[in-house]
């Protein structure tokens, strides 16, 4: 993965625990990094080494982690990271989700090397759509919640995403229902 994902891990837990938690989980994920270089790419065991120390620093679940790394991604990595990217990949929540192929594509432009995981929309209704997710990285479903959440909270939308379909259950992909309302701001 790229340096801007473990620059966001780092940031995330700079963010909730503090400069000492960091340098303690990069210790416990045997990572002796001073810096990671936000172009350069870094094995992924890296990554996931420092969510697994994380857990572990933080008391905290897998499933807490990569659902609060999953907001912060899209909530602050990918605001400042992609700027007019993100806004003009759709003015609503559901738009934003459909034209994820899209995004992808154009941030592949920045980043060569990159390996993105691949979304499509279906079954879209009125406040309900399928969200289905190929990634050739395994145990991401949750970051993937975090995203959507995150997005939901960029759209003011109150989401649900819940897995009704996964890898883990031998299907070839994940398959998330999603449900959104659009919050009224007074």
């Amino acid at each position: 993965m790229y340096g801007l994902v473990n620059q966001a891990v780092e940031g995330l837990v700079k963010k909730v625990a503090g400069e000492e938690a960091w340098e303690e989980i990069k210790r416990e994920a045997g990572v002796d990094e001073e810096f990671f270089s936000s172009n350069e790419c870094y094995d992924d065991s890296v990554t996931y080494n420092l969510v697994v120390a994380a857990t572990k620093v933080l008391n905290l679940s897998a499933t807490e982690v990569l659902h609060a790394f999953g907001e912060y991604w899209v909530l602050e990595t990918a605001r400042h990271g992609y700027g007019d990217l993100m806004t003009a990949n759709g003015n609503t929540f559901p738009e934003f989700l459909s034209n994820l192929p899209n995004f992808h594509a154009r941030v592949s432009l920045i980043f060569p090397d990159l390996k993105p995981p691949k979304f499509k929309v279906s079954d879209l209704a009125e406040d309900t759509l399928n969200l289905h997710y190929y990634s050739h990285r395994e145990g991401l479903q949750d970051f993937v919640v975090g995203l959507v959440s995150g997005l939901g909270k960029m759209f003011n939308c109150d989401t649900e995403c819940e897995l009704v379909k996964g890898r883990r259950d031998g299907h070839d992909h994940d398959v998330f229902k999603i449900r959104w309302t659009e919050q009224v701001l007074a």
